[in-house]
């Protein structure tokens, strides 16, 4: 990132909700780099960027095809990688061809020429990275708009190299770590298909039981299961979906409906005021043993600094003690057992002891034997003479709307994100003070602000299609006239997830929390 020539971040405000990430950006852009800023809002990322492309909130996919388009037309492609580590090229040209710069500024609102520019900026570069987080991923099309950013870097070879790639900045710690550890519904351990016999049966044997040959439910899918009468019982660990679900007033109904339910938090959330049961957690940064994936795969460990308060236990001893009054027997609760066990079932953890993850500070998976030094760049195959491995394939994917459809009785676009201070519904942070935080309000334009009359601070009634909260007003001037900005992180002041939709993508169970369609009328309190 420090040593790159063009840094796109594209649905991030790094600056406020990855602002240790941010710093070895701007150091990047102090050694020369051009950062390019994709986001609806002027974001403080965007102050620092070169160019900003305010679009259209939803209209990412038209963007990313219309750079694609120009830089196949300009002949900026990089034509040895396409035919050597790619597949299904000719079809994605066929796709992209519809999009012109015209379509495109149309689709998105941003100016053709500035959309041309940054195409031949990414495509020339040297090196270039692509950053995205939640802009693009809490959408109904949230899997294509990431796909779409891979076709770009496939296109002009900018992955795989140093100082060149693709980085998904994770939304929460450690989210890296879990996907790999399985918590992911199709998956075990180490990203091996739980429909895969021969993978399936390898945990099989090793645990003595029977694993379901079928994928599981992702979150969404647990709420329609839940409406359906099947989801009837819930264990959550660590999380807050009575505040975190889009459609906040449906969640808690469902949340509410169920025969029994279980919370085993650090904190006492407001998921945690509906269980029947409470297990209190330790905390795993320093009440706890085990380890830590950072977005670049690096493994390193996490070592308890203190003891946990008493009454308190550590989430795998809390586990332990279930399954032992469940009468399985697992032995002794320790992290290190759990991590050399799991290493024998992932092939690319097979190389990572604690020991060497303590003597080196950490490594990078794959790490298949205790000889290898982990791989730096995940996809250096891409490169390799001859190709190791199978082809990586460009994507046909197309521009959809937001479902949540503007018009003349909801004609305002709300769109929603973090702030510096604060963290997703605000448990983990909402009990200290900071000199940075004021009160939840809805974000607008000066000029409708103007245009509906309203003075700052002035509290509106703003509504959606499934409901309606009461927040006071500030103008952004980094808002385009019809944009609108609400937090999730103070639902005591505003339950912003009462007026989100719970459009669901259909690949990643992701609600569509971005692109909400509201209405503001002036509040009779006032």
């Amino acid at each position: 990132m420090e040593e790159t020539d063009a840094i796109f971040l594209w649905g991030s405000n790094a600056r406020e909700t990855h602002p240790i990430f941010f710093h070895h950006v701007l150091k990047g852009v102090r050694n020369g780099a051009k950062l390019y800023v994709v986001d609806p809002r002027r974001t403080s990322s965007a102050q620092w960027a070169d160019t900003w492309l305010g679009l259209d909130v939803g209209s990412d996919i038209s963007l990313a095809n219309a750079m694609a388009r120009e830089i196949i037309a300009a002949g900026l492609m990089h034509e040895r990688f396409i035919q050597h580590a790619t597949s299904g090229f000719e079809a994605y040209r066929e796709c992209v061809e519809e999009y012109t710069l015209e379509r495109a500024e149309r689709e998105t609102g941003v100016p053709a020429e500035k959309i041309r520019a940054a195409a031949h900026a990414y495509a020339k570069a040297t090196r270039a990275v692509i950053c995205w987080t939640l802009g693009i991923t809490e959408h109904h099309n949230a899997v294509d708009n990431v796909l779409a950013l891979i076709n770009l870097a496939l296109l002009t070879g900018h992955v795989g190299r140093y100082g060149s790639g693709l980085n998904p900045l994770r939304g929460q710690n450690n989210v890296q770590g879990g996907g790999d550890m399985g918590a992911i519904p199709d998956r075990l351990p180490g990203f091996q298909h739980v429909e895969n016999d021969e993978l399936r049966g390898k945990f099989e044997r090793a645990w003595g039981c029977r694993i379901p040959p079928k994928k599981g439910w992702h979150l969404s899918q647990m709420f329609q299961a839940m409406e359906r009468g099947e989801l009837t019982t819930l264990y959550v660990l660590g999380e807050n979906p009575a505040d975190s679900e889009a459609d906040r007033h449906h969640a808690l109904k469902l949340l509410g409906g169920l025969e029994f339910l279980v919370v085993q938090d650090l904190f006492y959330t407001n998921t945690a005021a509906m269980a029947d049961v409470v297990l209190p957690a330790a905390a795993g940064w320093c009440e706890s043993e085990g380890t830590v994936t950072s977005s670049e795969r690096r493994v390193q460990r996490v070592r308890r600094a203190v003891p946990p308060p008493p009454g308190v236990r550590d989430d795998i001893e809390v586990v332990y003690e279930l399954a032992r009054r469940l009468g399985h027997e697992w032995g002794e609760p320790r992290s290190e057992y759990i991590w050399d066990e799991m290493r024998s079932l992932s092939p690319m953890h097979g190389g990572m002891s604690y020991r060497r993850l303590e003597e080196s500070g950490g490594i990078q998976w794959p790490c298949y034997d205790e000889s290898h030094p982990g791989e730096i760049f995940l996809h250096g195959r891409l490169w390799q003479e001859p190709l190791i491995g199978p082809r990586a394939p460009f994507s046909v994917v197309e521009f959809e709307p937001p479902v949540d459809q503007l018009d003349e009785e909801y004609p305002i676009r709300l769109t929603t994100g973090r702030r510096l201070d604060s963290y997703n519904t605000g448990v983990q942070t909402d009990r200290y003070p900071s000199p940075l935080r004021r009160e939840e309000s809805l974000d607008l334009s000066p000029e409708d602000g103007a245009s509906y009359g309203l003075q700052e601070g002035e509290t509106v009634r703003v509504h959606s299609r499934r409901g309606s909260v009461v927040a006071p007003v500030r103008f952004d001037p980094g808002l385009r006239r019809g944009l609108a900005f609400l937090t999730v992180h103070f639902h005591d002041q505003v339950a912003t997830n009462e007026l989100t939709i719970d459009a669901v993508d259909p690949k990643s169970g992701t609600s569509e929390f971005k692109a909400t369609a509201i209405r503001i009328e002036k509040y009779e309190g006032n």
